[in-house]
């Protein structure tokens, strides 16, 4: 069996994880708009958490595609 270098680079990581990443800031925002009404604050509706969460996940999914590859770069013992 032959070794292929066929790894898997961060951006392609990103753009599998982002539904997820963007999915996990929806959920966050919208429980942190409930933790501010306790605070005083404007509650947030559930699809400004969705809308927010679109730009929102781009860094998030970058930062979880290079902890991955991080993980996967010592599995593999590099």
């Amino acid at each position: 069996m032959t070794a292929t270098d066929s790894t898997w680079s961060v951006k392609k990581l990103a753009l599998l994880l982002y539904p997820f990443t963007a999915a996990a800031v929806a959920i966050n925002l919208f429980l942190l708009g409930l933790i501010g009404i306790s605070l005083g604050l404007p509650a947030i509706s559930p699809q400004a958490a969705i809308w927010s969460s679109i730009p929102l996940g781009v860094p998030a999914a970058w930062w979880a595609a290079k902890w991955v590859r991080g993980l996967m770069d010592e599995a593999d013992g590099k």
